[in-house]
């Protein structure tokens, strides 16, 4: 087993120092072992973690869904069932929010060709956001 200390593993993940406390802070990260001389030490297995933590954040899962997939798997109790269920509530949340950036970019597209980018005071685009809905 190889010993890391916490900047080893933020180069080995590519995950900010900072992020890495924050992880230990919240519970999402454990709290590692000491050194002799008091230096936090990691292994193998918090770079796993730290991986797992920060795939599951790039795929927009919150921290407390991370936190209940990782509960599932320190657990060892989980069934690929559970792990659907979560996955699929957190699949239609990124929908519901593709289908609103859709939108959002189907007004700002259109508002946005209303531009003639000339020097007039006349904007579309401040029009719009001053309209009162």
């Amino acid at each position: 087993m190889k010993i890391l200390r916490r900047g080893d593993l933020a180069r080995l993940t590519g995950c900010n120092l900072e992020t890495i406390r924050y992880y230990e802070t919240i519970g999402v990260m454990p709290e590692p072992p000491r050194s002799s001389k008091n230096y936090r030490v990691y292994d193998d297995s918090h770079v796993t973690r730290l991986r797992f933590v920060m795939r599951a954040r790039e795929l927009g899962f919150t921290l407390d869904e991370v936190r209940d997939l990782l509960a599932m798997v320190d657990g060892g109790q989980q069934t690929c069932g559970e792990v659907q269920a979560l996955a699929t509530a957190h699949l239609a949340t990124v929908r519901t929010k593709i289908a609103d950036l859709r939108r959002i970019e189907h007004v700002l597209s259109s508002t946005v060709a209303q531009c003639t980018g000339d020097d007039v005071p006349e904007c579309p685009v401040i029009d719009a956001l001053t309209e009162v809905a």
